[in-house]
Order: C-alpha cells, then sequence, then structure tokens
C-alpha cells in the first residue's frame, strides 16, 4: 500500500468551495418569518424563555415580527443578547429553546426561534443601527481581558452604563471563539466581525488587540490603572489525547484546523488530506469532520469512544455530519497513531461497548483506519498561568466566582469559559451582561474602588 501522505488544497474548484462555505442555513424571506411567526402561540409561561440562557422574551419578539414591527423584535433580543445575530446562527436551539417548544407536543415541529431571531437581527444590523444609546460618563474605566462573547457582551453594557472600556486580546481579531472557533458555514460573509462592528457603534470601547495577558499586561497592572478588571479569557489550551504518534506530521489539532479555515477568505489554500480521521464527538470534531469533507477529503472518519447519547455534539450536528458524508464510527478509544517516514498513515482502535453501568468495556481487539490526516478534538482547557501571582483563585482547573461573578481579588471579576459552567456561547454572553450590570451596581453604589 502507498504510505505517502497525500495532504494538499485546492481540491476543489474555487466555485465550489465558495458554495461549501457559504451560509449553510440561508435566511428567511420576510414572508417566511411571517408565516413562522404566527404559527407561535404566543405562551404567558413560556418555556421558551426559561431555557433561554440569556432569558430573550421570545413570544415577545415574535410577536412583534408577526406585526411587521421588526425594530421593535431586534430590540427586545438584543437587550437580553447584544449579540443575538450569531447566537441565532451558532446556539444548539434544538436543546434549548426550540427544544422547550409547546409545538412540539403537538405536530413534532418547533417554531424555528433562531431563524426568526437572525431576520430581526439581521434587519436591525443593515437598516437600523445600533439601537442603543450610551448613558452619560461615568469617569470610570474597566478593562476586560477577552474579546470573546463575554467579554464583548460585558464591554456593551459597560458602555451603555456610561463606563469606557479597555478591551484586550491575545489575537490579532476580536471575536474569540465565533471568530476563530466556529465552522465558516455558520458565521458565513464575515458576520463575526460585522456584528463586532455593530456592538462597537455603542462608544467608549477600545479594542487592544496583540494584548497577552501574562506577557503585554498583568491583573495587578490592569489594576492600577482601572476601577476594575474582567477575565473573559476563555479556553486558550487543546487537550492532549496522550497518544503515541500525535506529533506525526499530518496531525492537527481541529481548534487549530477551523482557525486556519476562518482566516482564509477562499479557503482554496487549507490544505486537507484524501483520507481525514477526526478523534472526538463535540461540535469541534464535526465542525471540523464537516469542513474537511467540504475542501474536498475523500473519506472523513469520526471515531469517539462511547455511544451516540454520550457524544457532547448535539443530534442535529451529529444528523448534520452524516449528511455531509462523514462517517461516524461509535465506542471506538484510540491506542496510537501509525506513521512511516515521520508522518500519519493511519490510527489504530480498540473497539468498546457498553457495560453493565454504561461506561465503555474495551475487548482488546484492534482495528486501523487509514489517514493521510488526523484531526484531535478531544476538548480544550482553561491555561491559567497568566494568572500566576495575580492573587485570582482557581476551583476545578478554572477561575473560581462567587454568584456575582467577583473572584477572590477585589475589584476583579471573571466569567464565560475560564469559569465554571456549560460552555456555550450564549451562557458566555448571559455572564459578561450580569457581570457588567455587577460591576455598575457596585462602582455606582461605592465610592471609586480603590486601585492597587
Amino acid at each position: 500500500m502507498d504510505q505517502t501522505p497525500d495532504i494538499a488544497a485546492t481540491r476543489l474548484p474555487g466555485d465550489v468551495l465558495a458554495r461549501n462555505f457559504a451560509d449553510a442555513h440561508p435566511p428567511l424571506t420576510a414572508n417566511q418569518a411571517i408565516i413562522e411567526a404566527e404559527r407561535c402561540y404566543f405562551c404567558h409561561d413560556a418555556p421558551c424563555i426559561e431555557a433561554c440562557p440569556t432569558g430573550i422574551d421570545i413570544p415577545s419578539f415574535i410577536h412583534k415580527i408577526a406585526s411587521g414591527n421588526l425594530r421593535g423584535s431586534a430590540r427586545t433580543i438584543l437587550e437580553s443578547n447584544i449579540l443575538g445575530g450569531s447566537c441565532a446562527r451558532v446556539c444548539p436551539t434544538e436543546i434549548l429553546c426550540e427544544g422547550k417548544c409547546v409545538r412540539n407536543t403537538q405536530d413534532a415541529r418547533p417554531i424555528q426561534i433562531g431563524a426568526l431571531q437572525r431576520h430581526a437581527t439581521d434587519w436591525q444590523m443593515a437598516h437600523g443601527g445600533q439601537p442603543f444609546a450610551r448613558a452619560a460618563a461615568t469617569g470610570r474605566r474597566v478593562a476586560v481581558v477577552g474579546a470573546g462573547p463575554a467579554g464583548l457582551a460585558c464591554a456593551h453594557r459597560l458602555a451603555m452604563h456610561g463606563h469606557d472600556v479597555d478591551v484586550y486580546d491575545a489575537r490579532p481579531k476580536a471575536g474569540g471563539l465565533n471568530e476563530y472557533g466556529v465552522a465558516a458555514y455558520k458565521l458565513a460573509d464575515d458576520f463575526a466581525q460585522r456584528e463586532i462592528d455593530f456592538l462597537l457603534e455603542i462608544g467608549g470601547i477600545v479594542l487592544h488587540p496583540d494584548h497577552c495577558l501574562g506577557r503585554d499586561i498583568t491583573v495587578p497592572s490592569l489594576r492600577e490603572d482601572h476601577d476594575a478588571v474582567v477575565l473573559t479569557l476563555g479556553h486558550a489550551g487543546v487537550r492532549s489525547p496522550g497518544l503515541a504518534g500525535q506529533d506525526l506530521a499530518g496531525v492537527v489539532s481541529a481548534v487549530d484546523f477551523i482557525a486556519t479555515l476562518r482566516a482564509s477568505p477562499t479557503k482554496a489554500d487549507v490544505p486537507v488530506g484524501r483520507r481525514v480521521v477526526v478523534i472526538g464527538g463535540g461540535n469541534t470534531a464535526v465542525d471540523a469532520a464537516v469542513q474537511a469533507r467540504r475542501l474536498g477529503a475523500d473519506e472523513v472518519t469520526m471515531v469517539y469512544r462511547r455511544g451516540a447519547d454520550h457524544m457532547s455534539a448535539t443530534t442535529v450536528e451529529q444528523e448534520w455530519a452524516q449528511t455531509n458524508g462523514v462517517t461516524i464510527r461509535h465506542w471506538a478509544a484510540p491506542t496510537d497513531i501509525r506513521g512511516a517516514d515521520g508522518s500519519v498513515t493511519g490510527v489504530a482502535f480498540t473497539q468498546g461497548a457498553p457495560g453493565a453501568d454504561g461506561r465503555p468495556v474495551y475487548d482488546g481487539l484492534s482495528f486501523t483506519v487509514a489517514a493521510d490526516m488526523v484531526l484531535l478534538a478531544v476538548g480544550q482547557v482553561f491555561v491559567a498561568d497568566p494568572l500566576e501571582g495575580s492573587g485570582v483563585s482557581l476551583a476545578g482547573g478554572r477561575i473560581l466566582v462567587d454568584g456575582a461573578g467577583r473572584t477572590t481579588v477585589p475589584g476583579v471579576y471573571a466569567g464565560g469559559d475560564c469559569t465554571p459552567g456549560p460552555d456555550l456561547t450564549v451562557s458566555a454572553v448571559r455572564d459578561g451582561r450580569d457581570i457588567a450590570e455587577q460591576i455598575h451596581a457596585d462602582l455606582m453604589s461605592h465610592p471609586p474602588l480603590q486601585k492597587a
């Protein structure tokens, strides 16, 4: 068998790549949106509101769409979730708001809440501009470290209250997960940056890219110059599977693979193997697998150590992968990555099955899946090294906070994926918004916080 690795860019013509990485779910037309909105029962005690981490008044915004009030609909969404446009595209609505829709119990088809939310917020961005006015300047300045969903939501809410905000990020672009970690077809047409431009229209927010905590800035130095500091650091590290052969050429972090795709305008310069194996069972694994197929890989196999019900990727995401030609194999754990002449040739697995307690039991029988490229998607982790010497305490590998987002250092707050809780974009937005409200209350009810 030929052992030469087959990794190359431009496997598909430019027009095919453009179609493959265009918006995966085109927006509703005006008529479609009205028809869908009129299906809503506008429940008084709506379970969809309870299921939304940011608590958007979903029946209210849908009713406004039905009545033709798109400006009012968008405002209802954005006052709870300023990143409502991206959340409408990336949220797992099937397990959140749409999963709780009462329509599920009647005709088995929930209201398309995500699509309707996108319809309203897209209209606002295209026609209405920033819907919120900045309050009178308070003279207080807050530093936000991390320009992902939590940090941006926090900065916007603080700016609304009249505070000046400095947002620092280690990367050259703001956006965090939305800019670097989501499949290109989910946030197409540079939407992440357009949404940031929209958010910044509130005024009072200054972005500081290429500022790495622990290298260019520190928590104590920020406290010297600001009335409060917010840490929204996200997950900067990638979990290692600890497999022999993981350093072979052709073995790539799925996170880096997705980031490379996000940075490429045409995708034609992104190399992909002809036979790709993706190790992992989350949404990152699905995003990497589907995009490998859409780049032109002939075979993409996604392998997970447990069953479909245990995968963190939703059922909808799993079906999306399979619809795109990805083969998903369950109950198989990788044992080592095989190679020749320094390059990957395949991945060896041991077959398993669910034991009596539901945990996997591996029988020792092995099989190998041939591969030119292996994408590792076994999880991301919070990196605490930049906090060394800051006095910020950790718990369970993340930043320890109280119910209001305060850390163990006075005047320093934290939220989003770097704190305990679900790793969802919409949850990060909620954290950022709520921390901003707490900071505003703390600053306005007391003399200026004593700086370090």
